[in-house]
């Protein structure tokens, strides 16, 4: 009988980033990560939030180390690129994101320049300062850069939104091709509708836009989904895990949806 040659899942020792780690998906991967032996880099703007929920969810000796930048900023955005190759990453998870809402009449410039710069700008020179370490260091890693289902499809609502998760997946692809010499793997992660805080923010938007109750929007999101009901961050952290360890060794360029069924491809 032939022996099995299983691919770890835990992350043990393995340095591993997470931007916009104050979220509820954030927060849900640098748990799983932590509790797989992974030392987590946390990063968000503000105070970090997540001490108490990694501290409940995780009981491993591996250290989570927080740091805020305010990716925004110029000076902000080039500390954090520095701050990411000094942590000599083996794992980054690109998570941090902004989100607005509005017409193609009413989403100005303004908001156009504030999704772009955090979700696109952002992301692209964090992603280059891992890339870059990992290359310069011979390291093998994983790069994980969070997409969503917006980026799949227009919405009339979420013009700015959605182009710019668009533009996460090209780059994703881009860089997993441009990378896959170094072998370092690229992948994205597309989540659907996900039932964290964010979504009070969310649900109030459309609220205003669409005429409807509170909470109304969120409960018919929720029952659209071919499974029947939003996800929760946990649903994505596990995805990011597998990206993470050698479980996905073979797989680079692609995008991985974590969306109960909504988009199809």
């Amino acid at each position: 009988m032939r022996t099995l040659d299983a691919a770890p899942i835990d992350l043990a020792g393995k340095n591993c980033i997470v931007t916009g780690a104050n979220g509820g998906i954030g927060q849900s991967i640098c748990a799983h990560f932590k509790a797989l032996g992974a030392n987590v880099f946390a990063t968000d703007i503000g105070k970090n939030i997540s001490d108490e929920s990694l501290i409940r969810q995780s009981e491993t000796e591996s250290e989570v180390h927080y740091k805020s930048f305010d990716l925004l900023c110029d000076d902000g955005l080039t500390q954090a690129c520095d701050w990411v190759k000094a942590c000599k990453p083996d794992v980054i998870v690109n998570n941090a994101a902004a989100f607005d809402m509005g017409s193609v009449l009413q989403a100005d410039l303004k908001q156009f320049d504030h999704i772009f710069h955090i979700n696109v700008r952002a992301f692209y020179a964090l992603m280059q300062a891992a890339a870059q370490w990992m290359t310069d260091n011979k390291v093998m890693g994983s790069i994980i850069n969070l997409a969503s289902q917006a980026g799949h499809r227009g919405e009339a609502l979420v013009a700015h939104y959605c182009a710019s998760k668009a533009a996460v997946i090209s780059y994703t692809q881009s860089a997993a091709l441009a990378l896959a010499p170094n072998k370092i793997r690229v992948n994205a992660i597309s989540p659907g509708v996900i039932d964290t805080p964010m979504w009070q923010t969310v649900d109030k938007l459309f609220a205003h836009y669409e005429k409807r109750e509170i909470g109304e929007k969120k409960r018919l999101v929720g029952e659209a989904v071919p499974l029947g009901y939003m996800g929760a961050p946990e649903d994505v952290a596990r995805v990011a895990v597998f990206l993470a360890s050698e479980q996905s060794s073979y797989i680079t360029a692609q995008t991985l949806s974590v969306d109960g069924g909504n988009v199809l491809r």
